[in-house]
């Protein structure tokens, strides 16, 4: 599963991308990948591990749900479990 959201742009700066990623791992568990910064510019990367689908799945809703907040807007979808 993957969510892009991104901020509208204000003024010259580029404007700012989150990419969140649910991904399974080798072990049985899932891993929770954040991607975030500045169009064009430098970005960071930040993983976090969870034993089962469900935990991971509410991490992401809750970090979509934070950025949504602040001003993200959704902007690409991708994956079969579509978050609630």
């Amino acid at each position: 599963m993957r969510l892009l959201l991104q901020q509208r742009p204000d003024g010259p700066e580029a404007p700012r991308f989150v990419q969140l990623m649910l991904q399974p791992d080798l072990l049985g568990g899932w891993t929770l990948v954040r991607e975030s910064g500045q169009i064009g510019g430098r970005s960071q990367l930040r993983r976090d591990q969870f034993m089962d689908q469900d935990s991971a799945l509410a991490a992401l809703e809750k970090a979509r749900d934070q950025h949504i907040k602040r001003g993200y807007q959704l902007m690409f979808t991708q994956g079969a479990d579509a978050p609630r």
